[in-house]
């Protein structure tokens, strides 16, 4: 599997933009496919999840409610949907695939596949 990240861009706070993730090379059946972040000077954190059986998602506490994670089964995409943008939601976005466990999800050890990211940045 490959994952190709696309959507970044820059917009103020309260803005909203649109991440899209394409995944080719094989089937997801056993896949979560996630977002990730990495803002400068920051570890990678997690920001959602979703399995691609089933539609399960997961998200990180500081997108709850501002941020929608979702698929498209037959072109195999998956997309984050991000209002409300905030300062601190400026990072580099990374699209991820993994066979991870539900406990594993929301980590970097559960995916073993990753994009390219794509820079969002938000101003205040």
């Amino acid at each position: 599997v490959q994952l190709q990240a696309s959507g970044g861009g820059a917009v103020q706070a309260g803005g909203s933009l649109r991440l899209s993730c394409a995944a080719s090379g094989g089937p997801l059946n056993s896949y979560f496919m996630a977002w990730f972040r990495q803002a400068p000077g920051k570890e990678r954190e997690f920001v959602a999840t979703i399995r691609w059986s089933g539609g399960t998602t997961f998200y990180a506490d500081s997108v709850k409610g501002r941020f929608t994670i979702s698929k498209e089964y037959a072109k195999k995409m998956v997309h984050l949907q991000m209002n409300g943008l905030e300062p601190e939601d400026t990072a580099v976005y990374y699209c991820a695939a993994g066979r991870a466990i539900v406990s594993t999800s929301t980590t970097a050890r559960g995916y073993d596949i990753w994009g390219q990211g794509t820079q969002v940045t938000v101003s205040s």
